[in-house]
């Protein structure tokens, strides 16, 4: 539970807010919003600053890394007020400006060519050398391992784990990734953007916590994922595909087949997506939903085809 977390954190907000604009100039009501209350983070706001609990256990160490080079890259990311994070009970705490979100509710005005344009800057600034791997394989491993300690015999495990098990080891987080020198950002998806400064501020990268070295394509797998999986519409993946391109990005060739360099890191994310799905419907004690069962579905027709490897691909 994180909610022990809440009290102590709105109240940081609330200072760090009120340190940037002094109380009787704050547009403030009283205490803050929670943005977000999981295990693996929790957010808050007040006015215009954001205050986020990291996951318990969050090496200090390496998330400080990735402050820095959040700091150091004001186009691209979204800069933390500061660079240090600071502990409050057994997390580590950061703090941010406010930005505006991706409407859930106007899915036609996603932004997908700046999300593409911001990843092709990011993948061209090497990674700084004090930076840890990029996190995206060692998320897909965790799913894997709560969808065994969670979940019995469903039927739509033995396909999901099938579909991991012919992964190459890197991409299942047991061998270092192929590429240790383009920095990544990790989790990529529309919920990882915002506006700054609000309301209709650049496009930014928010979320740093697996920020790192790693391969490229995995930002690009999630959306790559949705089209395979037919929930992403084909003009929207070709509009990020081809905003990526023209911003010179590495993941992929410039032109031809983009799939033989995201095949793996696609195939990847699909298993996680799977994996969290079953988790969570099992842990609710419903069925799948439509969007669930076509990842599933997915899963099961990889199974029948191996990945394709890039050349220099760990297996």
């Amino acid at each position: 539970m994180t909610t022990h977390v809440l009290p102590d954190l709105t109240a940081r907000a609330v200072r760090a807010a009120h340190t940037r604009t002094p109380a009787p100039a704050c547009p403030c009501a009283p205490g803050g919003a929670t943005l977000s209350d999981r295990p693996d983070g929790t957010v808050v706001r007040h006015a215009d600053t954001v205050a986020k609990a990291h996951a318990p256990h969050t090496n200090p160490t390496d998330l400080t890394a990735r402050l820095e080079t959040a700091a150091r890259l004001p186009g691209i990311l979204l800069p933390p007020l500061d660079p240090r994070p600071v502990h409050l009970h057994d997390r580590q705490v950061t703090f941010w400006p406010y930005g505006a979100p991706v409407d859930p509710d106007d899915p036609d005005a996603a932004p997908w060519e700046a999300a593409a344009t911001l990843l092709a800057r990011l993948h061209r600034t090497p990674a700084p050398t004090a930076l840890p791997p990029m996190r995206g394989p060692l998320k897909a491993a965790r799913a894997i391992s709560r969808l065994r300690e969670a979940v019995g015999g469903h039927p739509a495990v033995a396909p999901v784990l099938h579909a991991w098990s012919l992964l190459p080891a890197w991409a299942r987080a047991e061998a270092p990734q192929p590429d240790t020198n383009t920095l990544c950002h990790g989790d990529l998806h529309l919920g990882q953007l915002v506006r700054h400064p609000a309301p209709d501020g650049p496009w930014l990268l928010i979320d740093v916590d697996d920020l790192g070295a790693g391969v490229p394509g995995w930002d690009l797998a999630r959306p790559a994922a949705w089209y395979a999986c037919g929930l992403l519409p084909p003009d929207e993946w070709a509009r990020f595909l081809a905003a990526y391109r023209a911003a010179d990005g590495p993941a992929v060739p410039s032109d031809g087949d983009p799939w033989p360099a995201l095949d793996v890191p696609a195939r990847a994310l699909t298993v996680q997506t799977a994996a969290l799905a079953i988790a969570k419907a099992v842990a609710a004690g419903r069925p799948l939903d439509e969007v669930e069962v076509a990842v599933v579905d997915a899963c099961d027709r990889m199974g029948s085809v191996p990945p394709e490897l890039t050349p220099g691909s760990a297996k």
